[in-house]
């Protein structure tokens, strides 16, 4: 199953960490949605999330699925940015001991994965520890 064209949908998202503000009631969504879950505005104004936040929680993947079959064992994790959305994402540059609820985390854009027999390179953001 390829998810090409989902990923290349989110690429603003991705690349530029934009999310969408709701003018109605101020929720910040990431990704953008169409229809507000909070108070059912439609109308958003694009805004950029912080690049900073801490880790909420994380686990580390021993076997996961076919397309990161490869790079396991890896740690994944939920961070709440500044301003209060939370994201998931893998959680690179740091040893599984080193893992603590509240480190200090920030984004950063990396390769994600290869895709397909011509081996697209996929890019995104992983945390990384802010040190």
């Amino acid at each position: 199953m390829s998810t090409s064209a989902r990923y290349w949908r989110e690429i603003p998202q991705r690349y530029r960490l934009e999310a969408a503000k709701c003018r109605k009631c101020g929720k910040v969504h990431f990704p953008p949605r169409v229809i507000c879950n909070t108070c059912r505005g439609r109308e958003f104004e694009k805004v950029v999330l912080p690049d900073a936040g801490r880790l909420l929680t994380h686990t580390v993947i021993r076997i996961g699925p076919s397309a990161f079959s490869n790079e396991t064992p890896y740690a994944m994790g939920i961070a709440e940015l500044d301003g209060g959305v939370r994201l998931t994402a893998q959680i690179a540059d740091v040893e599984f001991d080193e893992l603590t609820v509240g480190m200090p985390v920030r984004i950063e854009f990396r390769k994600l994965r290869e895709e397909g027999e011509a081996g697209i390179l996929c890019y995104g953001y992983k945390f990384v520890p802010a040190r």
